[in-house]
C-alpha cells in the first residue's frame, strides 16, 4: 500500500509539472485556446480537497512548469546580448521563475482555506475565480509588475473573445477561472451540474464575439507604412554604425515619401541621442512637410537638469513632417513611462548609478516619462502611443487613450530575444489591446513581430521575421468607445472586493467560534 501510495504521489507531482507547460501551448505561437482550461481545470483538481502542504507542492511544479516553458526565452537576452555567464543568466531565469510561482501558490494557500470557509460549491467556484483575479492583479504591481502569461490573452481567437472590449483581458481570465474551476468540481465530486453550467457559460458568451463596438471610419481612410529595420542588436553607438543604421532606414523610407501620409520607425530606430541628430532631423522635417508625410521614430532623448547637474534620459517618440515644425523642445512627442526593471531602470538607481560611472560600467540609466500624456499627432491623425514592454499594460493603456483616438501605436525592438517564441506572446498581448479598445494597431518592431491589427484583434497585414523590409497599407480608422474603453475594469473589482470581504468575515468568524 506504501509503495502505491508513493507511486500516486510522484504520478501527481509530474502530472502537475506537464499540466503546467501543457499551458503554455494556449499562449502564442501555437494557439491552441482550450490548453488554458485543461491547464487551470488539472491544477484546480489536484489542489481540490488536500492539505496545504500538498496544494503547495503541486502548485509549485504546476508553477515551474508553467513559467519555465514559457519564459525560458528571457536567457536569450540575458546571455547573448547582456555578455552574463551562462551559470549567473540560467541562475538569475530560475529567480524569476521561482519568483513568479509564489503567486499561484500564494492562490494555493488561500484555495485550501476557502474549502474550509465554504460547502457550498458554487460558492467555491466564484471565490476561486475573485482569488486568482486579486492575485494575478498582485503580481501586474509588486516590483513594478510582470503581468505576462496572463490566461486571458489566450482567448485572442477563442469563444471568450467577446468579453474583452467589456471587461478586457482580466475581465476573461476571471471566466477562464471560474469555468475551469467548475470543470474541475464536475471531475473531482463526478457530479453532471458543473460540468452542464461550464457547458451553457461557453454558449451564452460565445455570442458576444458578434458584437461589433466601433465604427468604421473609411472617408479617413490612411495609408501607413511600416519600416522593419532588422538592425543588428550588436551593433555599437559609433559614428560609422549610426551612418549605418541611419542608412537602412532611409533606403526604405525615401521611395514612400509622398506616397504614404505616415512612416513609421521602431523602437530606439535612430542610435545615439536626439540633441546629437537635431541638424538631421530638422532637414528631414522640411523634407516631409513637403511632401505631406510625416515619420514617427523611436530615439532616446538626452535631457540635461539644470538643479541636479546631470543628464536624464528618455526612450521616446518623435514625430517629423507634422504641421508644427519640429525643434529638440517640441511637445510632439511620447516619452517611456513603465520602464523595464533591470533593463532601463535598476532597483536603488540613485546608489547604483554614481557607483557605475565610477567604475565606467557603460549603463544608461533611463527616466520614466509621465504617466498620462497627449496623444500624438501626424496631420491630423490622432495616435495613443506606448514603447515595447507597456503595452501588455492595460490600464496604463486605456488611461492614456482619448475618445478621439484614431490608432493604437507600439514601436518595439523585440531583437533582443532571437527566434523565440517570446515576441510573438508579446505581439498576442498587442492584439488584446486592439480588441479593448476597438481601434486598430500599428504594430513597428525592428526584427519583427510587424503588423498592422485591425480592431476586432485580426491581422490586416504582416511582414516574416527577420528580414530588413517595408509594409504598408490603406488603414481605416474606427471611432466609438468600447464599454471597457469607457468605465475600465473598475467595477468588476468592486464585486471581486466585496465577495473577497464577504469570505474574510466569514473565516474571521469561522476562527472566533471554534475559539469558543
Amino acid at each position: 500500500m506504501s509503495i502505491l501510495n508513493f507511486q500516486y504521489k510522484h504520478i501527481q507531482l509530474v502530472l502537475a509539472l506537464i499540466l503546467g507547460m501543457f499551458g503554455i501551448l494556449a499562449f502564442s505561437p501555437y494557439d491552441f485556446w482550450p490548453a488554458s482550461i485543461i491547464s487551470l481545470t488539472g491544477l484546480f483538481t489536484i489542489i481540490l480537497d488536500v492539505s496545504w502542504t500538498k496544494a503547495v507542492r503541486n502548485t509549485f511544479l504546476w508553477g515551474l512548469g508553467f513559467f519555465g516553458s514559457g519564459l525560458y526565452w528571457v536567457y536569450i537576452g540575458i546571455s547573448q546580448y547582456f555578455n552574463v555567464n551562462t551559470v549567473i543568466s540560467f541562475l538569475l531565469i530560475f529567480i524569476l521563475i521561482i519568483y513568479l510561482t509564489l503567486f499561484p501558490m500564494l492562490f494555493s494557500i488561500l484555495f485550501v482555506i476557502l474549502q474550509t470557509i465554504t460547502t457550498k460549491w458554487i460558492s467555491l467556484v466564484i471565490a476561486t475565480a475573485t482569488l486568482w483575479s486579486i492575485i494575478e492583479r498582485l503580481r501586474g504591481y509588486i516590483c513594478t509588475g510582470f503581468p505576462w502569461l496572463q490566461f486571458g490573452y489566450t482567448q485572442i481567437d477563442g469563444p471568450m473573445k467577446g468579453i474583452a472590449p467589456i471587461l478586457g483581458v482580466e475581465g476573461i481570465t476571471f471566466i477562464l477561472v471560474f469555468i475551469s474551476a467548475l470543470l474541475a468540481l464536475s471531475i473531482k465530486t463526478i457530479q453532471l451540474f458543473p460540468f452542464f453550467l461550464f457547458l451553457m457559460t461557453l454558449m451564452f458568451l460565445y455570442p458576444l464575439t458578434w458584437i461589433q463596438w466601433y465604427h468604421l471610419d473609411p472617408k479617413r481612410i490612411t495609408t501607413i507604412s511600416l519600416v522593419q529595420g532588422n538592425i543588428d542588436q550588436h551593433l555599437e553607438y559609433n559614428a560609422h554604425n549610426i551612418a549605418l543604421v541611419l542608412q537602412t532606414y532611409l533606403k526604405h523610407t525615401l521611395p514612400l515619401i509622398g506616397k504614404s501620409k505616415i512612416i513609421i520607425w521602431p523602437e530606439s530606430a535612430i542610435l545615439g541621442h536626439e540633441l546629437f541628430h537635431n541638424k538631421f532631423l530638422t532637414l528631414l522635417d522640411h523634407q516631409l512637410k513637403k511632401s505631406n508625410t510625416c515619420l514617427i521614430t523611436g530615439i532616446i532623448n538626452r535631457k540635461f537638469d539644470t538643479k541636479k547637474n546631470k543628464y536624464y534620459h528618455y526612450n521616446s517618440i518623435i514625430v517629423l513632417g507634422d504641421t508644427i515644425p519640429y525643434t529638440y523642445e517640441n511637445h510632439n512627442r511620447y516619452n517611456k513611462h513603465h520602464l523595464v526593471l533591470c533593463a532601463e531602470k535598476f532597483p536603488l538607481q540613485t546608489f547604483f548609478e554614481p557607483l557605475f560611472q565610477y567604475l565606467k560600467i557603460p549603463i544608461v540609466f533611463m527616466k520614466s516619462g509621465c504617466y498620462l500624456q497627449p496623444q500624438l499627432n501626424a496631420i491630423n491623425v490622432k495616435i495613443t502611443a506606448a514603447i515595447c514592454y507597456e503595452i501588455i499594460l492595460g490600464n496604463q493603456i486605456r488611461d492614456n487613450f482619448k475618445f478621439n483616438s484614431d490608432f493604437l501605436l507600439v514601436i518595439a525592438n523585440d531583437a533582443w530575444f532571437g527566434c523565440s517564441i517570446g515576441p510573438w506572446q508579446h505581439f498576442q498581448m498587442i492584439r488584446m489591446r486592439a480588441i479593448e479598445l476597438g481601434r486598430p494597431i500599428l504594430c513597428c518592431t525592428n526584427n519583427g513581430v510587424t503588423a498592422i491589427i485591425l480592431a476586432d484583434g485580426s491581422i490586416e497585414a504582416q511582414v516574416s521575421q527577420f528580414i530588413s523590409t517595408t509594409l504598408t497599407e490603406k488603414v481605416i480608422p474606427t471611432t466609438g468607445l468600447t464599454p471597457y474603453a469607457r468605465f475600465g475594469t473598475w467595477w468588476l473589482f468592486i464585486i471581486i472586493v466585496i465577495i473577497y470581504t464577504t469570505y474574510s468575515i466569514l473565516f474571521i468568524k469561522n476562527m472566533f467560534f471554534k475559539k469558543f
